[in-house]
């Protein structure tokens, strides 16, 4: 078949065939058959062909012609870009989720910085791959802002890092970047002239940030700037950061410690008075790495009653000359937050990159588990509140306990609200432990479950492990329900329970309160027939389900309440004092409303098994 030729909007036209006139005819003369016959076949025709005019290269990948998150290369693709359909498919339909303590307070936060072999790898592709080993990351609860890297001039988060972290309630930035000596000259275009220059690049920074839905910018500029760009930037970062706050709620501009105000670029390891003008002029200040405890000491004088807008670089690589990187972040970890810093990490995914890949969700685990007394956690603070565990990512699709399909896949707006993992020892001897892990063995319902395992020695009582730091003012009645499965002979019970708050005038009502000092811990009790608008609740609670699955439901009356942790806990049965170990998987968690749980329902299964941004096709 011959191929098609270049594509254009242009339409060719075909003229139809010109009729003949016909003679005048006297009153009362008929018309002749054979010119009416003639008039009748010689019918108007317009034919007209069309031609797609190609989508630019960035929209699709070139292998698969599947449609792909993208970047811009230069100043000039970054100030001809306009809002196009096309760009619909990047948009995120995450808006971030309610946390506390909100990203404002200052409590010092956490940052991560993900660079991972130059970006735009298995997470580029907006519908989800087959890849069968992709990176992943889950931790989100310990973290607060999400940075994703590239050396590409302008670096857009791909799409499914950004539904996923907004699902936790972590803020995305992107990157502007500016490196060698092509980036000096393209500061030098925006930066040396007057004010237009300038605040067009920033105008379309906020823009690009506004209209694909993530939070701001990362402010890279490492290369040398004459004495008039450089005297342009605390400018441009202060109209780039009120323009962003003004159309991004809770957006933030950062600066990454790079130039210095004489324009040469000399990192220095800390905040000082060579670099404070653009810490003045933006929301934070990301250091780089090769700094001691002296350099934190003397930066709090220069932070002020901004510290927690101090984020201090970490290379998880160790390269160079670091405190502490790879398994030994920790130390690093250790000095910043005795100085009252945030924390920027740089590249966790050296686990992936440089450790054997089937270890990779044990490296993981283990990387943040040494981190875990640095990392305050933040609570989510919205209902309904639905979790199937799924990291985004699997061996095959699992619907409701039925499997639907068998291969790889890796979807990351498809990953939904993964919990605290942790191993806690129960006795010092080591003898009872409970740990929590991903699971991609079975599901419930997506790709994945969570595993939790332990051994529960004869004088321990009822284990409970917290999976999630919840902050919600609750309605007065909720639902609960849970999905597990009990691997072998195990005898544990299994059950949820829950925190509350403000005690002094919160009223709860249907259930079982653990803890008589404070009243604040309970367990729900079951609930035997849902109401009828829990449709799917009814005739499956308290029943075996598809591969095993047993589902318990709970109602929760509260007035007045704070809704705190939420937990599962492990028990012998009622006289037994033997030693206890366990296998259970959790398939899913869920806390609604009536009203909100058909809603939620329905966006959930299509998000799972379409993909979020499939709808816009």
């Amino acid at each position: 078949m011959e191929a098609p030729g270049p594509v254009t909007r242009a339409a060719a036209r075909k003229r139809a065939p010109t009729i003949p006139e016909e003679p005048e005819r006297r009153p009362g003369q008929r018309r002749p058959r054979r010119r009416i016959e003639e008039q009748e076949e010689a019918v108007f025709r317009e034919v007209v062909s069309f031609t797609p005019e190609p989508l630019p290269a960035r929209y699709y990948d070139k292998d698969t012609t599947k449609p792909v998150s993208f970047y811009f290369s230069s100043l000039e693709e970054l100030l001809a870009w306009t809002p196009d359909v096309e760009d619909s498919f990047n948009v995120a339909l995450e808006p971030s989720e309610c946390r506390q303590p909100p990203l404002s307070s200052q409590r010092p936060r956490t940052l991560l910085c993900h660079d991972m072999m130059g970006g735009y790898l298995d997470d580029k592709f907006i519908q989800g791959s087959a890849a069968r080993s992709p990176y992943c990351f889950y931790h989100w609860q310990c973290i607060d802002i999400f940075v994703y890297f590239s050396h590409h001039t302008v670096t857009i988060p791909p799409v499914g890092w950004t539904n996923a972290a907004h699902r936790h309630g972590v803020c995305v930035l992107g990157t502007f970047i500016t490196e060698w000596k092509d980036g000096a000259q393209l500061c030098e275009a925006f930066l040396a002239g007057d004010e237009r220059s300038y605040r067009a690049v920033a105008d379309q920074l906020v823009l690009i940030a506004q209209f694909f839905r993530f939070d701001g910018w990362l402010v890279n500029i490492e290369n040398s700037l004459s004495p008039a760009a450089v005297g342009n930037v605390p400018h441009f970062l202060r109209y780039l950061s009120a323009q962003l706050h003004q159309r991004v709620p809770g957006g933030l501009v950062l600066w990454y410690d790079s130039v210095v105000s004489s324009g040469q670029l000399k990192w220095q390891d800390e905040l000082n008075q060579h670099n404070r003008v653009f810490f003045d002029a933006c929301d934070g200040f990301f250091t780089n790495y090769n700094w001691r405890e002296e350099h934190l000491e003397r930066m709090r004088g220069p932070a002020g009653g901004r510290r927690a807008d101090v984020y201090v670089g970490v290379d998880v690589f160790a390269r160079s000359r670091v405190v502490g990187g790879q398994f030994d972040t920790h130390k690093s970890l250790e000095l910043i937050r005795k100085h009252g810093f945030s924390a920027a990490l740089f590249a966790p995914g050296w686990v992936y990159e440089c450790l054997e890949k089937k270890d990779f969700f044990q490296n993981q685990d283990k990387f943040w588990a040494l981190l875990e007394r640095y990392l305050p956690t933040h609570s989510i603070c919205s209902l309904p509140f639905v979790t199937s565990f799924c990291l985004g990512m699997g061996t095959r699709r699992v619907r409701y306990g039925q499997e639907e399909a068998v291969g790889p896949w890796y979807h990351p707006s498809a990953q939904e609200i993964q919990p605290l993992f942790a191993e806690h020892r129960l006795e010092e001897d080591g003898r009872g432990w409970v740990r929590t892990s991903c699971c991609l063995a079975d599901a419930w319902h997506g790709g994945s479950s969570l595993l939790i395992r332990g051994v529960i020695p004869p004088e321990v009582g009822p284990v409970a492990v917290r999976l999630f730091s919840l902050h919600v003012p609750v309605p007065p009645k909720i639902f609960l329900s849970l999905v597990y499965k009990l691997e072998g002979p195990s005898a544990v019970e299994v059950a949820l329970e829950l925190t509350t708050g403000d005690a002094g005038s919160c009223h709860v009502g249907g259930l079982w309160t653990l803890d008589a000092e404070t009243s604040s811990r309970h367990s729900p009790r079951p609930l035997r027939v849902p109401p009828t608008k829990l449709a799917r609740w009814v005739g499956r609670c308290g029943q075996q389900l598809h591969g095993g699955w047993v589902q318990r439901c709970y109602e929760v009356n509260l007035r007045g309440c704070l809704l705190g942790d939420l937990l599962v806990s492990f028990a012998r049965p009622a006289g037994s004092r033997e030693e206890a170990s366990f296998v259970c998987r959790l398939g899913e968690i869920q806390k609604e409303t009536v009203e909100a749980f058909t809603t939620t329902e329905t966006e959930r299964q299509d998000l799972q098994f379409h993909g979020s941004n499939a709808r816009r096709a």
